[in-house]
């Protein structure tokens, strides 16, 4: 816990200089709160800090200087997001990376931001009001 309120104090902006450092950075950003904070509206509060910390991992091609399993680390934080055009990147990327099952996910997830908006499974967690057609879906799609 000591190490994640660290990161998002600005306490470890040294490691996004390496690829491995920032790897690591972009976990504890992306998949703590989400297991710290589960069902709270924390567990989303840093994915914005995870998506920044890709996205200039990537600029720098740090990805490519990982395994792909560690590749998709980075590439979490766009699936995570609930803007389009990380979607649209998060597919691209999964797709680049040939792993036919990770690039799936990502479309779904993409689908989902291009239908709604939003990840309407997050609603409740987020004191977001739900629509009617995003009711109907959660029926059949609990969320991932």
């Amino acid at each position: 816990m000591a190490a994640y309120e660290d990161a998002r104090a600005d306490k470890m902006e040294q490691w996004k200089q390496q690829p491995e450092s920032a790897l690591a950075l972009a976990i504890l950003f992306d998949q703590f709160p989400r297991n710290m904070f589960r069902g709270s509206p924390r567990s989303f509060e840093s994915d914005g800090l995870a998506r920044d910390v890709a996205a200039q991992a990537l600029d720098h091609d740090f990805d490519r200087q990982l395994s792909p399993e560690q590749r998709q680390f980075f590439y979490l934080p766009f699936m995570h997001s609930e803007n389009l055009n990380d979607q649209k990147r998060c597919v691209d990327l999964y797709e680049k990376l040939g792993d036919e099952f990770a690039s799936d996910f990502a479309r779904q997830h993409h689908d989902i931001i291009e239908r709604f908006g939003r990840f309407p499974h997050r609603n409740q967690v987020l004191g977001r009001d739900t629509t009617l057609e995003e009711a109907e879906f959660l029926k059949d799609h609990a969320g991932f």
